[in-house]
């Protein structure tokens, strides 16, 4: 297989090493061929020669690559972080990644902020609907600086954008064995874009009969993320809802640093990177966390039926984590590199 990694910005260079490492790590061990393929598209790229990524970079992508592998992108350099929207947004849009999967899993009940919860306690996925919602910037400024300024932001909602993430879900819950899919909106107060979401629900969850169907609203949804998110198996919201309460997801798992995502087109080429920004100020000081570009990667494998790479990977991790062998936001004590020297180990023995 195929991948392009692009480690981007910041701490994505730090973390996206880190990954790279536990890969070649992976295929020592399975003789599994993976050939990593690094990209300079960044804000360093885009500053050198005033170009976000070539004129043929999302056909590249498409074409030429089984997945993609991305650190985080953003740099006060770039105020616009034009490079960023070009990147990250436009490979969503471009190479139609419609699904937005983070897995929520706990590795170690010290890591949960709740109160009285631990690993059973936090175990869900959330799927996003990754290419609509308010992030299509249909919209505009008029009189933009005075103060009669008018600033539009439009949602946008499809049958056919809605009805693909809905239907992913419960797909998803069927070959996973989960029981619950729980899908959140705000159609009690959006009532044009949401009745949409509302009876697509319905229709699918009907051809699922043995999958319990539920809907919350979008804050309720959030409140009981932090009081009892054991009874969530699979959730299913749209683009900026899912982008608040995966938020929430990686402080359940012990911060953004744990956690990974992948932006999915099934069967097709899809990109993967972990949750968390850049954080410029942290950059190259071997303190930011790489576990959540490791377990991104291990995400791709899995999605690109790698299951045995995947799991190694994910073994790794976990014992590193149930050892303390991590960064200090997770309460350990090493650096960026010897958490993945140490992983890289694990997955080698």
């Amino acid at each position: 297989m195929r991948i392009a990694v692009i480690p981007g910005d910041g701490i994505g260079k730090d973390v996206t090493a880190e990954a790279v490492k536990v890969l070649k790590a992976v295929t020592q061990v399975t003789g599994r061929s993976i050939d990593l393929e690094p990209l300079p598209w960044s804000a360093d790229y885009f500053l050198e020669t005033g170009i976000t990524l070539p004129p043929n970079g999302y056909t590249m992508l498409r074409n030429e690559f089984d997945a993609i592998l991305l650190g985080a992108l953003g740099d006060p350099r770039v105020p616009d972080n034009r490079h960023a929207r070009d990147i990250l947004l436009g490979a969503r849009f471009e190479l139609d990644l419609y699904v937005n999967y983070r897995p929520v899993r706990l590795l170690d009940d010290r890591l949960c902020p709740l109160k009285n919860r631990g690993r059973k306690d936090v175990n869900f996925v959330v799927f996003r609907e990754n290419t609509e919602g308010v992030y299509v910037s249909v919209g505009g400024r008029f009189k933009a600086g005075t103060e009669d300024e008018v600033a539009v932001q439009e949602e946008i909602n499809t049958f056919k954008g809605v009805n693909r993430i809905v239907r992913h879900a419960f797909e998803y819950a069927a070959a996973h064995g989960h029981k619950k899919v729980c899908m959140a909106d705000k159609s009690n107060a959006m009532q044009q874009g949401h009745a949409l979401w509302q009876r697509v629900f319905k229709t699918v969850a009907a051809e699922y009969p043995a999958i319990q169907a539920t809907h919350m609203y979008i804050d309720a949804l959030a409140m009981f993320l932090v009081k009892d998110p054991g009874q969530f198996e699979v959730v299913v919201t749209n683009n900026l809802f899912g982008d608040i309460v995966t938020d929430i997801g990686g402080a359940l798992q012990g911060g953004l640093g744990m956690a990974a995502s992948g932006n999915i087109h099934p069967g097709k080429t899809s990109l993967f990177e972990p949750v968390h920004g850049s954080a410029p100020p942290l950059a190259g000081k071997n303190v930011a966390n790489p576990i959540g570009a490791i377990l991104s990667a291990a995400l791709m494998l899995d999605t690109l039926g790698a299951t045995d790479e995947a799991a190694r990977i994910e073994a790794a991790v976990e014992a590193a984590v149930h050892q303390d062998q991590t960064t200090a936001d997770v309460g350990g004590t090493l650096g960026t590199s010897q958490v993945g020297d140490g992983i890289a180990a694990r997955v080698r023995a």
